[in-house]
């Protein structure tokens, strides 16, 4: 009882502080940049990393593309920097999902280590801060639903799972969770993603059943990816940072592996429109 009531209450801080920085710009910059300092620390602990080169890069690569129209007080540029970023980061996140589908361990060499705190963490942040920014103003509202569906994907896929799951979905690396489990969390979001486009008034219902089964789908493989990545360090959380929940890294390791996917089709939208 005293454990579940921790990770409620810790949960729901972390829901809050999200919910309340959501609504102003520079404190989601802010937010989602201490962020990533903190996932960047533990996930250079899962891939033993010592370098202290990850956080340096991104810093450079938050400011650049947070900062780019104040600093240069124009955009060219940023149009072409940002689709390099997101071709990198996918081609890097294609590479994890063949390296989740192998029985080896993934390869942890030194140039991968950098390649991955670099194009699999630090652009993920650059990327909710796009995402954001999809309507070229600050518009929180893709963003806050992108989350949202990553909540109901995660809660209906435990519940689904929990209450009829038979078949394990990848049990070599996470036992619990089952197909049911994934086909529960990814019709419930099919249903949360009308109430989004009713309520947000953003995107259409037919691009919001779109992004929740990209979300569905990348949500699960980068928790799967996650899940691997402790497996190899031998632990069961990333860290302590959130009681009852573990690491940082575990609340959001979904949200951060679909992120290139989603502003990779928000961009396809926005070039078909």
């Amino acid at each position: 009882m005293k454990e579940t009531l921790t990770r409620s209450l810790s949960g729901l801080i972390y829901v809050i502080l999200l919910l309340v920085s959501i609504c102003f710009e520079q404190v989601l910059i802010i937010l989602f940049f201490v962020f990533g300092l903190i996932c960047i620390g533990e996930f250079k602990k899962l891939i033993q990393l010592k370098s202290n080169i990850p956080y340096i890069i991104f810093i450079l690569i938050y400011a650049i593309f947070g900062y780019w129209q104040a600093v240069l007080n124009t955009n060219t540029g940023l149009k072409e920097a940002t689709q390099i970023l997101m071709v990198l980061s996918i081609f890097v996140e294609l590479f994890l999902i063949k390296d989740l589908f192998s029985r080896r361990s993934i390869p942890l060499f030194a140039t991968k280590r950098f390649l991955l705190t670099t194009f699999y963490l630090s652009s993920a942040f650059v990327f909710l801060i796009l995402i954001a920014n999809y309507y070229s103003v600050y518009n929180p509202n893709i963003l806050l639903g992108s989350f949202i569906l990553v909540w109901v994907n995660d809660s209906f896929a435990y519940l689904v799972g929990k209450n009829f799951g038979k078949q394990k979905l990848f049990e070599i690396i996470s036992p619990k969770k089952t197909v049911e489990g994934f086909l529960g969390g990814l019709f419930f979001s099919c249903i949360a993603s009308y109430f989004i486009a009713t309520f947000t008034e953003t995107l259409g219902f037919t691009n919001w059943l779109i992004l929740s089964i990209i979300i569905s789908v990348f949500g699960t493989l980068g928790d799967l990816i996650e899940s691997k990545f402790k497996r190899q360090a031998n632990v069961k959380d990333s860290g302590v940072i959130m009681p009852g929940h573990g690491g940082l890294l575990d609340r959001l390791d979904s949200i951060i592996f679909a992120a290139p996917f989603i502003y990779l089709f928000l961009r396809i939208l926005n070039y078909v429109s």
